[in-house]
């Protein structure tokens, strides 16, 4: 089962989370309209390889992962989008395209959007794409310890460009 890696190191360390279900879908922007959650709060982890090494990138649903701001962040030579293939054979206990955004339980640096700080708590796929965790964000940053840049572009400077 998808879930129990992830319920047995959040219970490990006494976090608060809930699961809820949902009906089939695959995009997160399609999980944000079917459960009623905001896009800002709604988060994907996109698969990218910095220099060649797998990573996760994790953003609002409404937005999309640039590239060339995460190349900047991390001061790599190379930043791509993984491809499924890639990637897939790490994550064993998820459904592709549904992994929860802990690599430190999969063994990959994390990138978060400095965006994702503005938010009390945090909704992403629990491996599955019929499952969702929400937990508190600031549990997620100190369980994860992820990387807090700027990933992403605001909605201005997206309607400005």
């Amino acid at each position: 089962m998808p879930l129990n890696k992830l319920r047995e190191f959040l219970d490990t360390y006494n976090i608060r989370y809930l699961i809820f279900s949902h009906s089939l879908a695959y995009t997160a922007q399609g999980i944000a309209a079917l459960t009623h959650i905001s896009g800002k709060e709604l988060a994907k982890t996109v698969i990218v390889k910095i220099d060649g090494d797998l990573a996760m990138a994790v953003v609002p649903a409404s937005r999309h992962v640039d590239l060339r701001l995460l190349k900047q962040a991390t001061g790599a030579r190379t930043v791509e989008l993984a491809s499924e293939q890639e990637f897939k054979d790490k994550f064993p206990d998820c459904e592709a395209g549904a992994m929860p955004p802990f690599g430190n339980l999969y063994g990959m640096a994390v990138y978060a959007d400095e965006s994702l700080t503005s938010i009390k708590e945090i909704t992403f796929n629990a491996g599955t794409h019929r499952d969702l965790l929400r937990m508190d964000w600031a549990d997620l940053v100190r369980l994860v310890e992820p990387k807090i840049v700027q990933i992403t572009k605001s909605r201005v400077a997206e309607t400005a460009a």
